[in-house]
């Protein structure tokens, strides 16, 4: 995948996390519970967004505060990666996660532990960094807001990259995502059907439901292009002019933690490379089922990604 030189694609993450995986045979309570060696990954929506996008051999940078050892750690774990990245130093350290595998049942338990807070004066200095990006860079914000972050604070910032010439990406959701569409002009979102439920007031339970939706958000300015995630079903993409259904083959799924991000940057990377509505749609489908093939918090591979879109290049999708 190879994306246009002068389309540089920066990923923003205000809450990262340091995240470990382990393994024990099941989970029961006051007993030990023996597990595996952990493994140590970077963890948070835009962080994961810029790993996959180099997983499929484009770049990216990821822009992040960091705080503290697990910051340190973080920091190291992306570089080992060879993530470029751009950090600011912050009081609060970086949080950890835990994910624990269960062998008997194949159950996954997710541990999130609060993010680490911002001051106003560092998420100020994080938005003085989006300013200076070059006009026509692809900026995607990706995952939750840090405790004490006000939604008014995203919108900000969202407003000032869309001043800097900024084509914005936003996958997060409830009150953040909903204030990004209205603030308007975004050039993609990527929400679930329960998501979109919420930003349009009322359950989407008849098969266009989800369509009108989605096509409402577009009329509305929201974003120029909405893609909902279906889980099996694959995604829904919609633009002003078309829209595509696009369905994966069926696959042994070990866990979907990592499927949305290694989504969304695919997506973003067939953004940056002017692709159409059906391939960046096919290349996002691709991307989350190949995530869904590893145990753990392991993001897509470029070999399962390319396999999985090839098959799917080769299938008529409804539209």
């Amino acid at each position: 995948m190879i994306q246009k030189a002068e389309t540089r694609i920066v990923t923003l993450t205000l809450a990262p996390s340091l995240d470990s995986a382990t393994i024990t045979p099941k989970i029961y309570p006051e007993g030990k519970l023996r597990c595996t060696a952990p493994v140590f990954e970077p963890g948070g929506g835009g962080i994961n967004v810029a790993r996959a996008i180099v997983h499929l051999g484009g770049k990216a940078t990821a822009l992040f505060p960091i705080g503290g050892p697990t910051g340190a750690h973080l920091a190291q774990l992306l570089e080992q990666e060879g993530i470029t990245t751009e950090t600011l130093e912050t009081e609060d350290w970086t949080r950890q996660n835990l994910h624990v595998h269960t062998e008997n049942t194949g159950e996954q338990y997710r541990f999130v532990m609060p993010g680490a807070k911002l001051t106003a004066a560092e998420f100020d200095a994080l938005s003085v960094k989006v300013t200076q990006l070059p006009a026509g860079s692809i900026l995607v914000v990706s995952g939750s807001l840090p405790p004490g972050t006000e939604v008014a604070a995203l919108t900000g910032l969202l407003q000032k990259a869309k001043l800097a010439g900024l084509h914005c990406i936003l996958d997060s959701s409830g009150d953040a995502l909903a204030a990004g569409l209205k603030l308007g002009g975004l050039a993609l979102v990527k929400p679930n059907q329960n998501e979109l439920a919420q930003l349009v007031g009322h359950p989407l339970e008849k098969p266009g439901d989800v369509l009108d939706a989605a096509r409402q958000i577009i009329r509305d300015g929201g974003a120029e292009r909405v893609v909902v995630s279906l889980g099996p079903q694959g995604a829904l993409a919609v633009d002003a002019e078309r829209w595509f259904q696009v369905i994966p083959p069926p696959v042994k799924k070990m866990s979907t933690v990592g499927a949305g991000d290694s989504m969304v940057g695919a997506m973003t990377l067939k953004l940056a490379a002017g692709a159409d509505l059906l391939d960046i749609v096919r290349y996002g489908v691709a991307a989350g089922s190949a995530a869904t093939l590893n145990i753990g918090t392991r993001l897509c591979s470029h070999t399962d990604t390319q396999g999985i879109y090839d098959y799917l290049c080769q299938q008529t999708p409804a539209h």
